[in-house]
């Protein structure tokens, strides 16, 4: 990958956020190439975080019916911060990459630590790249991913990788997962869910549970380091 273009904020702007959405914070980072739009789901100063991505079309919910407002909103009751970000450009791997480690960077600026970042299809590709490129990501999670973007995938260690996927995948087979996992490095960690295809409805309470599970086993684990 040829060297990012990293955009930075310029101008924070906050914006009423729909009903559905709960407790977010809804945002535009205005950047010097761009606006992004977000949604912050707040914890305290110095709590552990996750950035969550979607697949090439971008959104800011997820799958499996809305993981990440979901998920984002337990975590938060948990005293985990989230921010789901919609890419600038979705489906240009390396503008969203940047997307993703602006999002990262801010978080940071917000005070939290310990940043997870979770992607799903084109988004596991994004996290992965991300995740490789800034020794300030604190582990990785990719869901039904893609192959192409993931080169990097090693150099994640000794940070903590998971890769979900379904096994009746209609779009990108658990191949991939099964790929990806072959060439990073330990920590490493593959679930693969039988019947459950590309976006991960048929699977969505385990695939909950997973995930949650994980984020805080290895978000704690990393807080406990520092004390």
């Amino acid at each position: 990958m040829k060297r990012l273009r990293r955009a930075s904020i310029v101008q924070l702007e906050s914006i009423t956020t729909a009903n559905h959405d709960g407790d977010a914070v809804a945002l535009v980072l205005h950047t010097t190439q761009g606006e992004i739009v977000a949604r912050l789901h707040p914890a305290a100063p110095g709590a552990a975080a996750v950035v969550w991505v979607g697949g090439a079309g971008g959104g800011l919910d997820g799958p499996a019916w809305g993981m990440y407002p979901r998920l984002a909103a337990q975590l938060a009751l948990q005293g985990v911060a989230s921010l789901r970000l919609h890419y600038r450009k979705p489906n240009y791997l390396e503008d969203c990459v940047a997307d993703t480690l602006l999002g990262v960077d801010y978080l940071l600026e917000q005070g939290y630590r310990h940043v997870a970042l979770v992607g799903h299809s084109f988004g596991g590709a994004v996290v992965i790249t991300a995740g490789a490129l800034s020794s300030q990501v604190a582990a990785v999670v990719a869901m039904s991913s893609q192959t192409y973007g993931t080169e990097l995938v090693a150099h994640i260690s000794p940070r903590p990788l998971l890769l979900m996927h379904g096994t009746a995948d209609e779009i990108l087979p658990a191949a991939c997962s099964k790929h990806i996992y072959s060439i990073a490095h330990q920590p490493k960690e593959i679930l693969l869910y039988p019947g459950c295809q590309h976006g991960l409805d048929e699977c969505r309470d385990q695939v909950d549970e997973d995930l949650l599970k994980w984020l805080h086993h290895h978000l704690h684990q990393q807080a406990r380091s520092d004390s």
